[in-house]
Order: C-alpha cells, then sequence, then structure tokens
C-alpha cells in the first residue's frame, strides 16, 4: 500500500496524457509533470505541482534521420529527465503507450532506482524498455497472453479497458456549427505515427481528386513540409496545436494514418472515419479498429469509399475505461504488492527483434 503522503511522476506525450488525465484526477497524490510538446503540456499541468520540459517535438519530413543523430537526441532527452526526476523523492513513475517518451521515461527511472507502472495499449510494436517495468497493464487478457508468449513479459494485469476513453467522453467540446461555419463542410485527415514520409505526396494526391473541402492536421510531421505538398485550394493544411477532438466532432468523416489515440478517439465519438493501413499492418489499433467497424483502407481505395463512411459503435469504450481507470488506481494504491518480476534482456531482445521490421 503506498502512503498517503506518495509522490507520482508522469511523463507523456499528448495521446498518452489524455490517458493518464481521468486517473490523475482521482488519485490522491503529488504529481510531476514531464512532457515535450504544448499539448501534453496543457493536458498535465492542472494536476502537476510541477512541470519539466524533456526535449522538443521534432517534426517529420521526408526523410528518416540516421541512427546515430536519434541516438543522440535520445540520450540528451534521457538525461534531462534523469535530471527532472533527481532529488524529488518519486515513489512511482506512470507512463503509457509506445512513444518514445516512455523509454527515456523507463530508462531514467531504472538508473534512479524509481519504480514504474507502465499502461501498454500496443502490444505488437511496444517500446523495448518495458522489458523492465516493474508492472504492466493490459486492456483484456488476449493481450496478456500476447506479451506472455511473444516477449516473455509475464508481471502484466488486466485493467479491462482504455482510460483514454473516460477522457474523450467527458471532453467539453466545441460547437460544432461554428467551426462549420468558420471551415464549411470538412473532412479530416490526420497524419499520426502509422504514417510515413515518403507516403504523404500519394496521400495528397489522391485526396486533392476527390475535390472536397480537407483540413489536414499533420500532428507528428513538420506543417510546413506538408503545405508545400498540397496545390488544391480546397485543402487546408493546420499548423501548430488544433483542439482535434472539436474538429473531429464537427467534421463530415476523418481520414487517419495513426494508431490507439485517434482509434479510441473516433469510437468513443462515433466519427465515421477510415484508417489507412500504414507501415504497422498487425497492430493493436487495427484490432480495435476493426471491433469498431472502423474500415482499414490502402491510400488508393479512398476514393471508392469515401462517400460511405460508417459511424463506428463505440459506447463499450466509455463503460470499459471507466472501468480501467478505477483499475489502474488500485494498482498504483497497491503497488507494492502486486509489482512482478520484469522480463528484462530476455524480453528486451525479443521486443527490439520485433520491433526492427519497422526501423
Amino acid at each position: 500500500m503506498m502512503d498517503e503522503n506518495m509522490k507520482i511522476a508522469v511523463i507523456a506525450e499528448i495521446a498518452p496524457a489524455k490517458a493518464f488525465v481521468p486517473v490523475l484526477e482521482k488519485i490522491d497524490a503529488e504529481i510531476i509533470g514531464l512532457t515535450h510538446g504544448h499539448g501534453a503540456d496543457e493536458l498535465l499541468r492542472p494536476f502537476c505541482s510541477e512541470m519539466y520540459s524533456i526535449g522538443k517535438s521534432r517534426g517529420r519530413g521526408a526523410e528518416k534521420r540516421s541512427k546515430a543523430k536519434i541516438a543522440a537526441l535520445v540520450l540528451e532527452d534521457v538525461i534531462s529527465t534523469i535530471k527532472a526526476l533527481r532529488g524529488k523523492n518519486i515513489d512511482l513513475l506512470l507512463t503509457c503507450g509506445n512513444a518514445g517518451d516512455v523509454r527515456k521515461g523507463i530508462a531514467a527511472a531504472k538508473y534512479l532506482g524509481i519504480k514504474d507502472l507502465h499502461i501498454e495499449q500496443d502490444f505488437y510494436n511496444p517500446i523495448e524498455m518495458i522489458a523492465f517495468s516493474n508492472l504492466l497493464t493490459v486492456p483484456s487478457k488476449h493481450y496478456r497472453d500476447f506479451l506472455a508468449e511473444h516477449y516473455d513479459i509475464h508481471n502484466s494485469t488486466i485493467i479491462g479497458g482504455y482510460p483514454m476513453a473516460s477522457y474523450v467522453n467527458k471532453m467539453q467540446l466545441n460547437d460544432p456549427d461554428t467551426l462549420k461555419e468558420k471551415y464549411d463542410d470538412f473532412l479530416l485527415l490526420v497524419f499520426g505515427g502509422d504514417v510515413q514520409g515518403k507516403d504523404i505526396p500519394k496521400i495528397i494526391k489522391v485526396v486533392e481528386k476527390l475535390e472536397k473541402r480537407i483540413l489536414i492536421v499533420p500532428f507528428r510531421f513538420d506543417a510546413s513540409y506538408v503545405k508545400n505538398l498540397v496545390k488544391s485550394k480546397k485543402i487546408e493544411v493546420l499548423e501548430g496545436y488544433v483542439d482535434l477532438l472539436s474538429l473531429m466532432n464537427a467534421s463530415s468523416g476523418m481520414i487517419y494514418g495513426a494508431g490507439m489515440g485517434l482509434t479510441v478517439e473516433a469510437g468513443v465519438l462515433e466519427i465515421p472515419s477510415i484508417k489507412l493501413a500504414g507501415f504497422h499492418r498487425q497492430h493493436s489499433s487495427v484490432d480495435l479498429a476493426n471491433e469498431l467497424g472502423i474500415r482499414i483502407t490502402e491510400i488508393e481505395e479512398i476514393p471508392q469509399i469515401i462517400d460511405d463512411l460508417r459511424k463506428p459503435k463505440g459506447k463499450w469504450l466509455i463503460k470499459e475505461g471507466e472501468k480501467s481507470v478505477s483499475n489502474i488506481i488500485t494498482l498504483i494504491n497497491n503497488f507494492d504488492a502486486l509489482k512482478g518480476k520484469h522480463g528484462g534482456i530476455k524480453s528486451f531482445r525479443k521486443i527490439w527483434k520485433a520491433r526492427s521490421q519497422f526501423r
């Protein structure tokens, strides 16, 4: 059982931050927030006594960075994370998802001897550092068994859903009519973590042929790079931080190349959507999209189905999301009794090998 004065650190990019918010609203602890980028900082700041920047958002263009450059950037952010956590008497570090912040957070926690709880959402392509987490959560038995069978990870526990669904359900959204008046009737196109830079020119050429009003949210890509590819006056590239949930809710439909975050959001809000078949052909977001009835589509197939978008059936996500939040809080409050032996180097190597196909 954690003591009454526990101190928790949370490290997150914007989508995992949304998973943490409903937990932080209910947990009795002092919270230290570590983020990079405006969106995650804005989400976590109301719950945190201190906030630290551990790097900056690095929008991608068409070219991949060299391994040496990536390693240097990761090391720089790990050092920033260690500096932010050192001397704070942190009882527990929370991480979520498969973004790079998970790698930095767990690495720093291991270096400093801080216990960590990881909320996993992508079981086919997780960050290799979860092999060293003290305890992991999974939404279902299927994924608990997958982690054990494929990665020799046996210290996972079922929470029964996705906490992010609770956050999305409680969000106060902007008036859709106001947004429609500003942008007219529009489709939303979102470039997330399941799109490669080399695919963006092809996607834009295909959607330009639709001759529809389209708003592009570059998300993980440099907005100027995307804007330079657009020739149609019907297409607008939005720059900077945007209220994506309100835009989704006001849109006539969404095309997205992203993972769990957008899939959960589309499901809860029941936004007519198609998910681009990205380079993660086996992915937890693909499983969830299929459960919700969101079609997985090749780029060249967009024109054939864009006029027949279907609303996903996602209200079940909300009930399961609330249950998962309660279960996470129970895990935090009883962490020492529930934590297990991590997978270690053996699991690390298995995940590293599995991830190699995406490098």
